[in-house]
This record gives structure tokens, sequence and C-alpha cells, in this order.
């Protein structure tokens, strides 16, 4: 009798992989082990199980395969690019009768994301989710592009989404085709862009056909809005711009301009023509999260783009409602954290602080307190925001929570002597 010895490829082994049924089919794995989130679309096996006190995807894929993606997101994620976090691939795994099966590759589950289908089912299928989401994907391809990677099967399918503020964030789920290059051509990134369009068109049309949307949605349109807005964002990114040299303003001007689309400039070339007539600009090194690195830096909160702006929006306000416009950011936004931040968060209940990321949940109670503020005809609490929020928005969320072992914060049940600041 032979035996085989399993083997795991990882930078960082977790010892809990050895404890899975690495003897049996991915489709014949126990209960026990699965994880039940939602999946989508996807021509291999994919599973997500628990693995102490995490959640992992695991998906059949064959060996040569498994390889070529494992480095390639290890290589997307040292460069910072939005996508899985791959942990190892699992290979040399036989049955008991010792047949040989297909080799894994294992992923860290984004915490609360969620693929596009599933979206639909929250949200319903309205226009407005389905332009945001190509929106969230034609943001991610250029950024992708930007790194030098060449995706090579672009689709709603490849992507998983997370809430951010009012928009979404996609995130690269799938690099079986991807490579990465110094310098990516214009013809593979024109490839990839048709390739979005055509599979985007594809799965909205495959929708429509199940009659999940109505029969005059316009798929073609939707395909075609998501090429216009990566040509708009492509171009503001890397575009040569001219102008008179008594313009020297416009330069400012540019980078302010890319900053609010949420990108850092970490490069200009600037030239002159002979005479110093005119000058030219074309952004050369371009940093996405510009305010995510912000919110970071001041205080210390990993979160998503159009979080981060309302996050440092409110900030502003709440030095200017405190009367320190003469303090600086960094220790207004360290009194914010704890006067405002913190209580919102842990004032929600601990059963219910899986249903969202916590910047998400502290961005729509702004939006409640603002929306009965409206109503009711003058400013209302934030812990009469919160309270309200809680009874008529979050118990009736789905529940996103994705990660088991989400850190807590202490002290959930806070008194109205907690709140402080602008918030009593």
């Amino acid at each position: 009798m032979h035996t085989h010895a399993l083997q795991i490829l990882s930078v960082n082994v977790e010892p809990a992989l050895l404890d899975l049924p690495w003897e049996l089919p991915l489709r014949e794995w126990p209960d026990e082990f699965i994880a039940a989130l939602p999946r989508g679309i996807s021509r291999h096996v994919v599973r997500f199980v628990h693995l102490s006190g995490k959640i992992i995807a695991i998906k059949e894929i064959g060996e040569t395969s498994a390889h070529h993606e494992y480095e390639t997101l290890r290589d997307l994620n040292r460069k910072g690019a939005s996508c899985v976090e791959p942990l190892a691939v699992i290979s040399n795994r036989y049955d008991a009768n010792g047949k040989e099966l297909t080799a894994v590759l294992v992923t860290r589950h984004l915490p609360y994301s969620l693929p596009y289908r599933a979206v639909f089912g929250q949200s319903g299928m309205r226009q407005d989710t389905i332009n945001r989401l190509t929106d969230a994907l034609s943001v991610l391809m250029v950024k992708l592009h930007l790194l030098g990677f060449y995706w090579g099967d672009v689709s709603l399918s490849n992507t998983l989404f997370r809430r951010d503020a009012e928009e979404f964030a996609a995130y690269l789920v799938d690099a079986e085709t991807g490579e990465i290059h110094e310098n990516l051509s214009a013809k593979k990134r024109e490839y990839d862009i048709d390739v979005a369009r055509t599979n985007i068109i594809g799965e909205l049309l495959d929708l429509q056909a199940g009659g999940i949307l109505d029969e005059d949605f316009d798929a073609i349109h939707i395909g075609n809005r998501f090429l216009e807005r990566y040509m708009m964002l492509w171009n503001e990114l890397t575009e040569e711009e001219s102008f008179d040299a008594t313009e020297r303003w416009r330069v400012e001007n540019r980078i302010r301009r890319l900053n609010e689309l949420g990108f850092d400039v970490g490069e200009l070339n600037i030239e002159a023509d002979s005479e110093g007539a005119r000058i030219s600009i074309q952004p050369k090194v371009v940093d996405s999260g510009h305010f995510a690195r912000k919110v970071m830096r001041l205080t210390g909160l990993d979160v998503e783009e159009a979080q981060a702006r309302r996050i440092i929006n409110d900030i502003e306000q709440f030095r200017t409602l405190t009367g320190q416009k003469n303090t600086t950011l960094e220790i207004v936004a360290h009194q914010w954290i704890s006067d405002v931040y913190q209580p919102t968060i842990q004032a929600i209940p601990r059963e219910l602080r899986g249903k969202l990321e916590p910047a998400q949940i502290f961005h729509e109670v702004l939006d409640h307190r603002w929306y009965i503020g409206e109503n009711v005809g003058h400013d209302v609490l934030m812990r009469d925001a919160v309270k309200s929020y809680i009874e008529n928005v979050l118990k009736h969320r789905p529940d996103e929570k994705t990660l088991i072992e989400r850190t807590e914060l202490e002290n959930a049940d806070f008194t109205d002597e907690d709140w402080s600041g602008y918030l009593a």
C-alpha cells in the first residue's frame, strides 16, 4: 500500500489546515466544515470552510493553475491591490482508494464581501444598484491596470463587492488568467476592457432571460456606461495636460481633482517648451486610496475610500462644532474617535454587530440622523439617532457577517453619560 504525503505551499502555514478532509473531493465535504455564505458563479468547485475561527475559500483548480494564481495574488497583495489574500496551495491529494484528487487554492474570505447576485438579492434589481456595481468594477480595473495587471477574464462573477458608504468597492477574486507586466501594453488593456464590457452585458442578459431583470432592461447601455466610466477615470489619471506658463495653478488643480477621485499623485512629469511659454503635465506615479490612507493615519481605522471621505468630513464638522478650528486635525481626530465614533459603534448591541462593517454602520447612522432631522425640522441628538437606527433599520438588515472571530469593542452597553461633545 502506497502512502502519499500531502503537499502544502504557504508562506504562513495554518496548522489547522491539516485537520480538514483533504482525502475527499470538495463536493463531498461534510456540512460540519462548510460555512453557509453566498457564492458567486464559478467554473470550479468552491466551498467556504471554517478554519480556526476564520472562514477560508477553497477552490479545486488543478496544481499548475493553483500555483500560478497563488503567486499572482501574492504579487498583487504586495502591490496593495484590491484582491483576496492567498493562503496556500494544497496538492498531492488522494482518496481512500488511491485516486488522485484535484489540487486546491486556499484564500482568506474577504470580510463582509458579497458576489453581485447576493447584492441584487438584498438591494433589489434597481438601476442604481447595477450602476454602482459596474462603476466599482471600472474603478477596480483602472487600479489594476495602473499596477500593470492584465486580468484576462473580467466579469461581475469574478469580483466581490463590499459596501462603501453609498457606493460599492470591488475586489478581484479570480486571478487564474491574470498576468502582471512591468508595463501593460495598450493592446492588452483594450482587450481587458472589451472582455469586461462583453461579460457584463452577457451576465445581465442572463439575468434578463431568467426573469430577474425586466424585459425592457438595456444591458448594452450598462456595458457601454462601464466603458465610458473606465475611459473617463483612466484619462483623468494618465493623460497629458498643456497650459500657458502663467497658469501654474492648474498643476495644483489637477492634483486636487485626482485626490477627489481617491488617488494620490506620487510623481508628475512636468515639461516646458523651448520658450517656456507652455507647460505640460502628466501623472507618472498614481496610488489609489487617498482618503483611506488619510483616515488610517489620523485614526487607525482601516476603511473603504468613500467611507473614509465621509469620516474626514465628519471630523472636520466636529472640529468646527467644538470650536477647535485652530487645533491640528490629528488632535481633533483623536478626540473624535473617543467622543463620536467609538460611542456610536459600541452602542450597537453585540448580536447586531455582524450585520455590517463598523464604518458602514457609522455612515448609515449619520444618514439616518440627517433623515430624522429633516422630518422633524431640527437637529437630532446622536444617541437618539443611534437608537432609532437600531430599531428601524439595522434590525431589519440581512446579516453580512463573514468572519466568526471579529474583534469586538469592549463596553458594549453605553449610558447617556458616555456620549460627549456634540453628541450629547
